[in-house]
């Protein structure tokens, strides 16, 4: 009967220690898993530019808000732009190297509170991916000064391109035509 008790116990006390060395082996496997490459910031390679200019020359020229966007990828808050509304014919060009990025003839109300285009000037706006929020973007750029624009989405009018490039206001100035 002795025997019986005493191997139940040493039974307990292994199942005890296997259950300890599965915990930390878990323990272990989500710690590296938590730490993939997806969590990593990229270190990329820095972009040239037509345009290039010290982080100093951006904000003696630049306003605080649009050296934000264009120059740290920022986002503007929704329906704070005037260009948000603008309908007048003419192009919308990057505020901080006066490239013509998008025409008016594109630009529709996606109801997001940012403008937004179905199309760029093909050429002048470039784009990359953005993963600062836990997923994959595409975002956009200017291509002749690397500014910061905004995002494409695959959810604009269905009867031109589908495409949506939701466009901070503050990366553009409206140039109407004369």
């Amino acid at each position: 009967m002795n025997n019986f008790f005493f191997r139940q116990k040493k039974d307990k006390i292994n199942y005890i220690y296997n259950m300890k060395k599965i915990l930390l082996l878990l323990t272990i496997t989500l710690f590296f898993s938590c730490n993939s490459s997806a969590q990593k910031k990229e270190t990329k390679e820095k972009e040239e530019f037509q345009v290039s200019k010290t982080d100093i020359e951006w904000k003696k020229e630049l306003t605080e808000q649009e050296y934000y966007v264009l120059r740290q990828a920022g986002t503007e808050r929704p329906f704070s732009s005037p260009l948000n509304k603008e309908y007048n014919e003419g192009t919308f060009h990057c505020a901080a190297c006066d490239t013509p990025l998008f025409k008016s003839e594109h630009k529709f109300d996606s109801g997001t509170g940012w403008p937004s285009f179905d199309r760029e000037i093909e050429g002048n706006v470039a784009f990359g991916s953005d993963n600062n929020l836990g997923y994959s973007r595409d975002e956009e750029h200017c291509a002749t000064c690397g500014g910061h624009l905004g995002h494409v989405f695959n959810d604009g009018p269905r009867n031109t391109t589908g495409k949506r490039h939701c466009i901070n206001g503050v990366a553009l100035k409206f140039v109407p035509i004369k």
